[in-house]
């Protein structure tokens, strides 16, 4: 696919996210409630949210998930995302790096970047029909040089890839092309979906060629499908995309799964995520890491500050959710009575 069309991908995805209402799926979080405590005996500001992934420590335990890829305003909104991340100490992954690394531009996936942010947990991202490909090694290696990433996300999005004209239909030998690409890199290598969720089985088999870390990116969070049907050419596409707008596994039933059929392996949830309560509820379904993206990208388009004022009040949300289940640590948190209540849905 030519450079200009990659970017006019990236640049209509940012559009439809920004200014529709497509997502109506529920991530599962609204079936579960904490048990209040009313005697915390805890001082608030004393409550640690701090921890620590892949060598890098977290003052909370938030991930910036990746949102951008090749569109020229991407270069802002990384600065952006990158000078929250330093201020707040949380980690950043980046959009995929498939346009910087087939074009001339990078689009301010550089080593910048890392100058910007020199203490936080960084991941570069790549797709995995990209993985797959005949350049996917040195494309993965390059992907982590060029910003001095800490880790490699590979992202899942067979759905979205077989709904876009263009898109990579083959994906046959994706996991051994992962396989392939663990062995190869000096640092650990993420899967995660981009909004259908991953299944025990495939959670399985990519645990046993060696992924360092799962993100679940689950259904309830922007559906690539809907996404896709927006951007379709013909009402023939459209319909078939829009069949799939509420395909997948949501967020907080995959996280759940995952953590009980594969409690080894350390999971990042994503997907729908709203506020500092869904934090909670994930870190207590067993995530060790919560992302969000598309609900700060409309801050992550106007500042830092406005980055970093969104952050603030979920991180705000999510100590006051420790204190009231009586939480003084993360792994208090991690203990605290979580009741599922179906008949409230």
């Amino acid at each position: 696919m030519k450079d200009r069309e990659l970017t006019q991908r990236k640049n209509d995805h940012l559009d439809i996210v920004l200014n529709s209402a497509l997502n109506t799926r529920r991530t599962g979080f609204e079936q579960w409630r904490f048990e209040h405590c009313a005697l915390p005996e805890l001082d608030l500001d004393a409550i640690d949210l701090r921890s620590a992934l892949f060598g890098k420590a977290l003052r909370a335990p938030l991930l910036i998930s990746s949102m951008t890829g090749g569109a020229s305003r991407a270069r802002e909104i990384n600065r952006h995302l990158a000078e929250a991340a330093q201020t707040l100490g949380l980690a950043m992954g980046v959009g995929s790096q498939r346009v910087a690394l087939e074009s001339d531009d990078s689009w301010g996936l550089t080593r910048e970047l890392r100058q910007t942010a020199p203490d936080i947990l960084l991941l570069a991202n790549l797709g995995a029909a990209q993985i797959a490909g005949r350049n996917g090694i040195d494309y993965a290696r390059r992907a982590v040089d060029m910003i001095e990433a800490d880790a490699l996300i590979i992202h899942l999005n067979p759905l979205q890839e077989a709904l876009q004209s263009g898109g990579d239909r083959d994906w046959r030998g994706v996991l051994t092309a992962i396989a392939r690409t663990v062995d190869a890199l000096p640092v650990p290598v993420v899967v995660k979906e981009v909004g259908a969720g991953i299944s025990v089985p495939a959670a399985r088999q990519l645990a046993e060629v060696g992924v360092a870390m799962l993100d679940v990116a689950g259904a309830g969070g922007t559906s690539w499908a809907a996404v896709e049907g927006e951007r379709a050419a013909t009402p023939h596409a459209r319909a078939v995309a829009m069949a799939f707008a509420d395909w997948g596994i949501p967020t907080a039933e995959a996280l759940l799964s995952l953590h009980q059929h594969l409690p080894q392996i350390p999971l990042i949830a994503s997907g729908g995520v709203r506020d500092g309560i869904d934090v909670a509820k994930a870190l207590r379904l067993g995530a060790t890491l919560v992302g969000q993206a598309a609900g700060v990208l409309g801050s992550a388009t106007a500042s830092s500050e406005a980055v970093i004022a969104h952050f603030q009040v979920i991180i705000e949300q999510l100590r006051i959710a420790c204190f009231c289940t009586g939480s003084a640590s993360l792994r208090a948190l991690r203990q605290a009575t979580l009741l599922r209540v179906r008949d409230e849905v």
